[in-house]
């Protein structure tokens, strides 16, 4: 949720004021949607996003007249509208998706940001990036193919990082003379691999990006179907940001004290809300050390004022000179996350080397970096049946694992479930700052096998 500087500027709100000055943003907030496409190589990710772009008028001129150009030294008669994301050289010339593009656009209904992430499955690790903060992922299928590994691996990682809303675009329908009963099994047997995940809302729609089928205009072509279009769903999809009834969380990440005649005494702690509200006489925690101490001040653009949510950056004035560094945790007393030396996670494999038993690493959460130990992978997920196959010893480029980590510093931790900013950290080599791995704490795959605390993904 975003509150904008006018509302909490100079002039400082307090209580229903302040609450009814954050509902109104709320509103406002839910008209922005994160959304990431995902599919298998060719299944015409780029193109629906192109076909978007264009079909809803957020193309520019010079835009559409370089993707006309390139198109016709193609020797196409039409333009190529996947060329619209597919910015790098590489891409243009190989005809395919390699990083993540993100592209911005909006409707007088919702404001889009959205990640269009490679089909191939070397760099399936990037649908990691684009789907972490995303609240809707679309996964493509082309109808001739249907669901196949790699859809299957979209979906384990959509489950996996928790994202709400899965629409399902069956794709190409064109090419199979628009046929509900193709549309029909590839939905039912996705449906069924999706709820088995664990993922809470699945949309199926039959397109044709290429033609525009379904995209943004309704399909004449298939008059059997009676639901939304791609962009009606977006735009109507329902996106709860509900960040500020969360507990808050406030990594910080710098110490002010400019120790200036004008501020002698002034110490400030700088960062970023995670989730939830802070507000002037606060009781909060430091973590990991377990200090507490009460919030005397916040300030906002320079500006001082009573409360602050998240994502905003702040600065915290406090009541007692504790030790406070970055790397800290500032929480509220009673909503405190476990501080642990051993973390239970599920962890998306990214690197091309080998994450191996034994392996010392750097453990990256919010603001603090810390030296770790793999103690044990128990399992690697297989995406075919979604069993676990134990001790596999070692996890590889694209591989979804379980891991034990042993910290050589306590972290304060929440599960993934509670808190994607708290509950996510990065594995990171030592050697040369590559980044290993995607970790998740406290969650699975498999919906049905987070247990809680006393379960076994509790740390």
């Amino acid at each position: 949720m975003t509150i904008s500087t006018s509302t909490l500027g100079a002039t400082p709100t307090t209580g229903d004021a302040f609450e009814s000055a954050i509902a109104a943003d709320v509103l406002k907030e839910t008209s922005l949607l994160r959304f990431a496409t995902a599919g298998s190589v060719d299944d015409g990710k780029s193109t629906l996003v192109g076909r978007l772009l264009h079909d809803s008028k957020s193309v520019l001129t010079d835009q559409l007249e370089a993707v006309e150009r390139v198109s016709l030294g193609r020797g196409q008669e039409t333009p190529d509208l996947a060329l619209l994301t597919d910015g790098l050289r590489a891409e243009r010339e190989q005809g395919i998706t390699i990083d993540v593009a993100y592209r911005y656009f909006a409707t007088p209904q919702r404001r889009f940001i959205l990640a269009d992430t490679p089909g191939h499955v070397q760099y399936t690790r990037n649908m990691v990036t684009g789907a972490s903060t995303a609240d809707l992922a679309v996964v493509l299928v082309d109808a001739r193919n249907g669901v196949i590994e790699q859809t299957r691996r979209h979906a384990a990682v959509a489950a996996l990082l928790r994202v709400p809303h899965v629409v399902l675009a069956v794709n190409k329908m064109d090419l199979v003379a628009y046929e509900e009963t193709v549309f029909a099994k590839i939905a039912e047997e996705f449906t069924a691999y999706a709820s088995e995940l664990g993922v809470p809302e699945i949309t199926a729609i039959p397109i044709s990006a290429l033609a525009g089928d379904n995209v943004v205009e309704p399909s004449s072509n298939m008059d059997w179907y009676g639901g939304p279009t791609v962009l009606e769903h977006l735009e109507t999809v329902p996106v709860s940001h509900d960040q500020d009834s969360r507990p808050a969380r406030f990594p910080v990440q710098y110490v002010i004290r400019p120790q200036t005649a004008e501020h002698p005494d002034y110490r400030g702690y700088a960062g970023q809300i995670t989730s939830g509200v802070l507000r002037v006489g606060d009781q909060v925690a430091v973590l990991p050390s377990g200090g507490t101490t009460t919030v005397t001040g916040i300030d906002l653009l320079g500006e001082p004022v009573q409360a602050a949510v998240a994502p905003q950056s702040v600065t915290l004035l406090l009541k007692d000179d504790l030790d406070i560094a970055r790397g800290d945790l500032m929480v509220p007393v009673r909503q405190q996350p476990r501080v642990t030396q051993r973390i239970e996670a599920t962890v998306c494999h990214v690197a091309d080397q080998p994450l191996q038993v034994g392996d010392r690493v750097l453990l990256k959460h919010t603001t603090r970096t810390v030296k770790a130990i793999v103690k044990d992978i128990p399992s690697r997920l297989t995406l075919d049946d979604l069993s676990q196959h134990p001790a596999p010893g070692e996890l590889v480029a694209n591989d979804i694992g379980r891991v034990v980590i042993r910290t050589a510093e306590p972290i304060a931790l929440d599960s993934y479930a509670v808190s994607r900013a708290t509950g996510s950290f990065l594995l990171i080599d030592p050697a040369d700052g590559t980044t290993l791995a995607a970790g998740m704490a406290g969650t699975s795959v498999m919906a049905h096998e987070v247990t809680g605390a006393d379960g076994p993904w509790s740390f």
